[in-house]
């Protein structure tokens, strides 16, 4: 069975990325879901790594993009270069052509080129001279995000950050995780040995399949309560939009396909909400006070009776 592939290859991940496996599963639940996933942490904790073991796992190419001040839109989509021999341009693809691209500190390019790549994770192609290229499928972008108090950001204006459909925290690991990546094999080797488990052509097979889980009206009640109680808050934050609302169900269909039922339970929504909602509430608060905001919204919300 598919799923279990796909469990196999989580499980490879996570002899790679120790003592993460909250955030191993949520990372897997995004391409799942077919979103992109926005990782806000400190450097050296292994962002890089978790996006090679990924890829590896389940058999996608992938490229890593260093975002810097003066990376341009084209260093990203591709461009048109003429040919004397044909007296034509011919599109040479960027590294967004990629099935999982690495977009590393993305709030250190410029607003237009980080609009740019935006764009076409949104819509999934680029159009260059007129001319649409459609982007490799099964796609997902891991952007990652220095601290807002570090020197020469510029922070993903509102309307971009909700192009993500996941924020998700590393963090350090715990000392037990951490005596043993320290006395372990070098984390590139690792990701250099391992084998596929799935293939492209199987996981987007999987993706198709969370139309097939199934989510019960009561349920979906649920899911809008929470919408619309992030749109009613005393401390003012940003409501939730209908893209989180159609993305948190996807989500929990996704969690619950992954815990190898085709049914959604309540705990499958509450799993998940907070690495959707976070970002988007408060988007200019940092990661914990984000998350914590995003934990009482649920504590608000009754599962039994949720429209009071």
């Amino acid at each position: 069975m598919l799923i279990q592939k796909w469990l196999a290859a989580m499980e490879d991940i996570n002899h790679v990325i120790l003592g993460k496996r909250r955030s191993v599963a949520l990372a897997m639940t995004c391409l799942m879901a077919q979103g992109h996933l926005l990782i806000e942490d400190r450097p050296g904790v292994g962002k890089t790594t978790l996006a090679q073991a990924l890829a590896a796992s389940l058999g996608l190419s992938m490229k890593r993009i260093q975002f810097t001040s003066d990376l341009l839109p084209g260093d990203i989509l591709g461009t048109s270069v003429y040919s004397r021999q044909s007296e034509g341009f011919h599109f040479h693809s960027g590294p967004i052509f990629s099935q999982v691209v690495l977009a590393d500190e993305i709030n250190r390019a410029m607003p237009k080129t980080q609009s740019a790549m935006l764009q076409a994770m949104e819509e999934g192609y680029v159009s260059i001279d007129g001319v649409n290229h459609d982007l490799k499928q099964p796609f997902l972008v891991i952007a990652t995000q220095n601290p807002r108090e570090q020197d020469g950001t510029f922070p993903l204006p509102e309307s971009q950050l909700d192009r993500f459909l996941m924020r998700i925290h590393l963090g350090y690991p715990d000392p037990e995780a951490e005596k043993q990546l320290l006395r372990g094999t070098g984390r590139n080797r690792l990701v250099s040995a391992m084998q596929p488990s799935l293939n492209a052509r199987e996981i987007t097979t999987l993706q198709r399949h969370l139309e097939k889980v199934y989510i019960s009206d009561a349920l979906l009640d649920y899911v809008l309560a929470l919408l619309h109680h992030s749109r009613n808050q005393p401390q003012g934050i940003h409501g939730l939009s209908p893209r989180a609302g159609l993305g948190l169900v996807r989500v929990a269909r996704a969690w619950a396909l992954m815990h190898e039922r085709n049914h959604v339970l309540p705990e499958d929504v509450q799993a998940v909400f907070v690495s959707i909602a976070a970002h988007r509430i408060a988007p200019r608060e940092n990661h914990q006070q984000a998350q914590i905001l995003a934990q009482n919204l649920l504590r608000q919300v009754d599962v039994e009776d949720p429209g009071n």
